[in-house]
């Protein structure tokens, strides 16, 4: 069984108050839930900063412009480059010039990193992001 343990935080009125409205629009049941997940986020991001070699997991999304020329097939080149890194992967097309993928991907820290900046600065692509997460190995 898990050991709980309570402690005090002071705030400041105005702090709390907006971490309150925070609480009810994402429908915490208590403050405590949405504490455990800020703290569950910063462990994570440090997780992230300093073990490069550890494994993680993430997702890649970007947005382009398939019209652009070999853009796609540069795109899926990349892909290829790193083999069993990426787990799966969704394409959307938004309209009829710009599509939305989103990779899943998996692997050591530094080796996702690679993997989205690859993607990410290919001439065509107009957005990226690269979000990180957990294994959950270890995390409370």
């Amino acid at each position: 069984m898990k050991k709980l343990v309570r402690f005090g935080v002071s705030l400041d009125r105005r702090l709390l108050d907006d971490f309150d409205k925070v609480v009810r629009r994402r429908k915490y049941a208590t403050r405590s839930e949405a504490l455990r997940d800020l703290i569950r986020d910063e462990l994570v991001a440090q997780e992230w900063a300093g073990d490069a070699d550890r494994e993680a997991v993430a997702t890649i999304t970007f947005v382009y412009d398939h019209h652009v020329r070999d853009l796609t097939r540069k795109l899926t080149r990349i892909q290829h480059d790193f083999p069993g890194h990426i787990m799966a992967g969704m394409h959307v097309h938004l309209d009829h010039d710009h599509c939305l993928e989103v990779l899943v991907v998996k692997g050591r820290g530094a080796e996702i990193r690679k993997v989205a900046d690859a993607l990410i600065s290919v001439k065509g692509v107009k957005h990226g992001k690269l979000t990180l997460t957990t294994t959950g190995k270890g995390l409370r």
